[in-house]
């Protein structure tokens, strides 16, 4: 009996000595599989201060500055920095003063992993895209100016009055001295957020502070913000996400009642010149040197459209709205919303309405937020009474009211932006631009 019992002490002590170094990996600031550590546990590398608040901190007036002054900023800052956070027994802590500290890295797509533990009365929060802010406080303060600490930590607080994300869908908290856990996803402007396992923003637009006309930066440095007491982080971990995986998220989230008008066999359901495009691997392309705008039989008022596409080197095309079936869709239809490689050279000089995403030779969208040539972009469009919003890439990067709009390119009018029906299509320019998982919601009120 003795020596069964002593070859059990054997076997389990050899059984904690094999899982000794997977306990070791699963301690703090070491990253869970498929994550990398954004803090090292040790020290204040790939770190850098920001004084968000300051002349040029502005992270738009930033990318503006030379590269001189860029540094001379982030030297200052970062001096700043330094004289109020430290690295205390593999927490990274901030007495609640001082400049902000910023990533070296600038991520776009990204899920990232932090905890934090705080103190009463503080006030902080995370800046994703270099944005405010998923907010962090103490929600069992009182608060007479009703800004909102009785829903909790995680929301976007910076958003508009009323917007989604503002407030979190619930209080998930966490007594004070505790540790909290965040995971926070990032895809284009959407912003999802779980605080303790807890679902508190779901898909919600983080919005511009900085411009709330324009989208935010395709990619930027994420923020931990200081602001009246200490806070500690550690387990600061990303995993940057993949296209298919991006895309597929911004169709998961785009709500239901979209039908498929697309088969990914043949062109059922579509009319127009349907010999000069084909079905390659489950997608439309247009034939080498044909063209003629393909569209649906369906005509359509208000919808939302989804459409993933993939361009070539220089790929051109474009988005047929309401189009009456004949004649140019940019002219005779709504309109045109450009499809276009905009870094090819031969657009460099094009007017600011030819680019992807525009109503082409009316407005202007937002560019710089399409995938590498050769790489799906998930693309959606609401067209709601005169009014057209383009999401690329989970970024907003046109929303006009064609009504309001009298300066065309080249003065040439455009008789068909008053439609209120037609079909929607592809108005194919010779180039093997590729168009799959293509869906389209009535919108009925």
């Amino acid at each position: 009996m003795n020596k069964r019992f002593s070859l059990y002490r054997m076997l389990l002590l050899a059984f904690v000595l094999i899982l000794a170094p997977l306990s070791a990996r699963s301690e703090n600031n070491v990253p869970p599989k498929g994550f990398t550590a954004v803090f090292n546990g040790k020290d204040l590398s790939g770190w850098h201060g920001w004084a968000v608040h300051s002349k040029g901190g502005n992270p738009f007036e930033m990318a503006k500055a030379t590269a001189e002054a860029q540094t001379k900023m982030i030297e200052g800052w970062t001096a700043d920095a330094k004289k109020h956070w430290s690295v205390q027994d593999g927490d990274l802590v901030n007495d609640g003063f001082g400049a902000y500290l910023s990533t070296d890295k600038a991520f776009g797509d990204v899920e990232f992993l932090i905890d934090y533990k705080t103190v009463a009365k503080a006030d902080s929060g995370i800046y994703m895209r270099a944005t405010p802010q998923v907010q962090i406080w103490d929600s069992s303060e009182a608060d007479p100016s009703g800004l909102g600490k009785k829903f909790g930590s995680g929301g976007l607080w910076n958003n508009s009055k009323g917007a989604a994300g503002k407030d979190p869908l619930s209080p998930a908290d966490k007594p004070l001295g505790e540790w909290n856990q965040f995971r926070i996803i990032q895809v284009g402007e959407r912003t999802t957020v779980y605080l303790n396992g807890k679902l508190v923003v779901d898909h919600a637009r983080l919005e511009n502070f900085w411009d709330r006309k324009s989208p935010l930066q395709k990619a930027a440095p994420v923020l931990l913000q200081t602001h009246g007491g200490e806070i500690r982080w550690r387990n600061i971990f990303a995993r940057e996400i993949p296209t298919e995986e991006a895309n597929a998220m911004l169709a998961a989230k785009s709500g239901t009642g979209f039908t498929s008008v697309f088969n990914g066999k043949d062109f059922d359901g579509w009319a127009g010149p349907v010999d000069n495009y084909e079905v390659v691997d489950g997608a439309i392309v247009c034939k080498p040197k044909k063209g003629g705008t393909l569209f649906t039989k369906e005509e359509y008022s208000d919808f939302v459209a989804q459409v993933e596409f993939k361009l070539p080197k220089g790929g051109n095309n474009g988005l047929a709205i309401r189009y009456p079936g004949k004649g140019d869709p940019a002219y005779a239809g709504m309109c045109e919303l450009q499809v276009l490689d905009d870094d090819a050279e031969q657009y460099k000089t094009l007017d600011k309405r030819q680019y992807h995403g525009s109503a082409y030779g009316m407005a202007a969208s937002a560019r710089g937020y399409q995938r590498p040539v050769g790489e799906w972009n998930f693309q959606q469009v609401t067209v709601k009474g005169s009014t057209i919003k383009v999401e690329l890439n989970g970024s907003l990067i046109l929303d006009t009211d064609l009504s309001k709009i009298t300066d065309y390119m080249a003065k040439s009018p455009h008789p068909g932006k008053e439609l209120t029906t037609g079909h929607f299509g592809f108005a194919g320019h010779n180039d093997p631009v590729a168009f799959r998982n293509v869906k389209i919601k009535k919108i009925v009120e």
